[in-house]
């Protein structure tokens, strides 16, 4: 009998996330409450290119891009040129990573973030939507609505901060790809990172 709890359980989650988001297919719908317990849809920005990007402050490696500043820098950058940045933490309440809005609210405050919204999505709806994995997954939506891109950041699945230059950058190659209208190479690879305490 436990046996079959446990095969359907793991049948259920399997299910779940058989219907993750699919690269070149429709990126799924949300709306999910920001850290000002503000609705924010992805419908809100339709026809413009949207990041989204899981946040975890507990996780060493997501440590590495925000004390290098590097995440703040693709942040400013890429929303300097109509990009939607939307930062997700999706772990639950109780799990490590979890933060309430308002807590959540000021570390990024702290860290500089220049992110356009920040989501406090724990019942992990959106992240389980996206298949998200590990802090910090990079996702895509192109201008038109299809998920563009899902991936790593960078190349070197490390905690150390000197690792970033001279690491590949998947998800900037990207997302430059996007925004000139050309086809994204390796628009599916591994994320590296924390996982995501569902």
């Amino acid at each position: 009998m436990k046996y079959s709890i446990t095969a359907t359980i793991a049948a259920a989650f399997s299910l779940a996330f058989s219907h993750a988001a699919e690269i070149g297919k429709e990126a799924p719908a949300f709306t999910a409450t920001n850290v000002k317990n503000e609705k924010v849809s992805l419908s809100d920005y339709k026809g413009k290119v949207v990041v989204l990007e899981w946040l975890n402050f507990g996780c060493p490696f997501v440590v590495k891009h925000y004390s290098s500043k590097n995440m703040q820098k693709l942040q400013s950058d890429y929303t300097s040129k109509d990009v939607v940045w939307i930062t997700v933490n999706s772990s639950a309440e109780g799990k490590q990573g979890y933060m309430e809005a308002s807590k959540l609210a000021e570390k990024i405050d702290a860290e500089g973030s220049k992110a356009t919204q920040v989501l406090v999505d724990a019942d992990g709806a959106v992240g389980k939507a996206y298949g998200a994995k590990v802090t910090p997954h990079m996702m895509i939506v192109a201008k038109d609505g299809t998920l563009a891109y899902s991936g790593a950041i960078d190349s070197k699945p490390s905690t150390n901060a000197a690792d970033i230059e001279g690491a590949d950058p998947l998800f900037a190659n990207a997302l430059d790809a996007v925004l000139a209208g050309k086809e994204v190479a390796n628009a599916k690879n591994e994320p590296y990172g924390c996982g995501v305490k569902y």
